[in-house]
């Protein structure tokens, strides 16, 4: 383990501070989570990590569980001050973990309930349903490459570890879609059309692939054009829609 970094302008954490940005998770490869539940939910998924920094107070703590991972020599300790740049939260827990980007390697589209996110563009939206796909027990979620960058830290915290139980993965749904059809998986798209049909009405299936669209402008028009059917929550008051969180969390729970 490292001496303790107290400098903002270190050049470890100068490199880490930009992860911030999309820019600069990518050109890196890397993004950081933040938190005792987020860096746990990694660690006991066996996730490898570059780095595990926290407060000497933080890292003790984590220590009473994880003893391997502050003696490990990824850890480096920092100071408050070094942890409030680094963190992305108003009132941080002062630990933060490093991890490589990359998808899941052992999946696929041929068996299983999935929800498709097609150009979502709300993180918080977007980490909510990876959860709430997690807790039904679904097989995965598929985001348009257009949707929400999942290293986001709202989209990290939102999922709450979620990401590191199913697989979330960023790939061209129409090339998804084929692929669950060919193995005879229903895509059922939510979504307001006169083709539409109430929830309700749909007999429960062992597998489908469920599409949730913008918060906006709903699913696009070349995905929905290719779904086996349209489906739609029936509002029974006055409220025009649903936040795409919970209509998706309904549709998911009907169909888990």
């Amino acid at each position: 383990m490292s001496e303790q970094i107290t400098s903002v302008n270190n050049k470890l954490i100068k490199n880490l501070t930009k992860l911030k940005q999309k820019k600069y998770r990518q050109e890196n490869g890397l993004y950081m989570i933040e938190g005792f539940h987020l860096v746990t939910e990694a660690f006991k998924a066996k996730k490898s990590y570059e780095y595990l920094l926290g407060t000497e107070e933080a890292l003790a703590e984590i220590k009473d569980i994880f003893p391997q991972l502050v003696t490990s020599q990824k850890t480096v300790i920092i100071n408050l001050s070094v942890a409030h740049h680094l963190a992305s939260t108003k009132n941080s827990q002062n630990i933060f973990m490093v991890l490589k980007i990359g998808q899941p390697q052992n999946y696929h589209f041929n068996f299983g309930k999935w929800v498709l996110l097609d150009h979502l563009a709300d993180p918080g939206n977007v980490g909510t349903i990876i959860r709430t796909a997690d807790a039904a027990g679904f097989n995965g979620v598929v985001l348009s490459p257009k949707s929400v960058d999942i290293y986001n830290p709202k989209t990290q915290r939102a999922m709450q570890g979620s990401q590191f139980h199913i697989n979330v993965i960023t790939e061209n749904l129409l090339t998804v879609i084929k692929e669950m059809q060919d193995n005879t998986i229903p895509i059922y798209s939510s979504m307001l059309d006169k083709n539409a049909k109430e929830l309700p009405e749909f007999k429960k299936v062992p597998q489908v692939g469920i599409v949730i669209g913008n918060e906006a402008h709903g699913v696009t028009s070349e995905v929905a054009e290719i779904c086996d059917q349209k489906l739609y929550i029936p509002i029974k008051g006055q409220a025009e829609s649903l936040n795409a969180a919970v209509a998706a969390g309904i549709i998911i729970y009907y169909f888990s």
